[in-house]
């Protein structure tokens, strides 16, 4: 009998846009998205406040920035519920391969139980056998 591995296997029927949204997910909820995002921040206040005072872009208060900042956002919440969708499947389709397990399982413990039952019944009768026939030869080597 050969062990799969449901989630590997899961892995391999991904669309370019299953994959995408997951990769866009876990780099958006990252330690070094955080800190490259912060330092981008910091930069275009530097940038537009300080070092090019006279020739700034976007200056003070940054509406051009809070207008990307706004499209990220939206961006980043519709990626994020895409790759909650798609967690929400996953997690339902290992909670019935779950399932399944325990349901296979069971078959083959209840399988083993009646086994052990019918070797006690065996034992019991063969240990009968001895008891009401005190005369039959016991030989170690059976």
């Amino acid at each position: 009998m050969t062990i799969k591995n449901w989630h590997a296997e899961h892995q391999q029927t991904l669309t370019r846009g299953q994959r995408a949204a997951d990769t866009l997910r876990n780099g958006m909820g990252s330690w070094p998205f955080i800190g490259l995002f912060v330092l981008a921040m910091l930069l275009w206040a530097t940038t537009n406040s300080v070092v090019l005072r006279n020739l700034s872009w976007d200056p003070y208060p940054y509406i051009l920035l809070n207008l990307f900042l706004s499209m990220l956002a939206g961006l980043q919440g519709a990626i994020l519920l895409i790759a909650a969708k798609r967690q929400d499947g996953i997690s339902s389709a290992m909670a019935q391969h779950d399932f399944d397990t325990n349901v296979a399982s069971k078959v083959e413990i209840d399988r083993l139980v009646e086994l052990c039952e019918q070797h006690k019944t065996m034992i019991r009768e063969l240990h009968d056998l001895i008891q009401n026939h005190p005369g039959l030869p016991v030989t170690a080597d059976a």
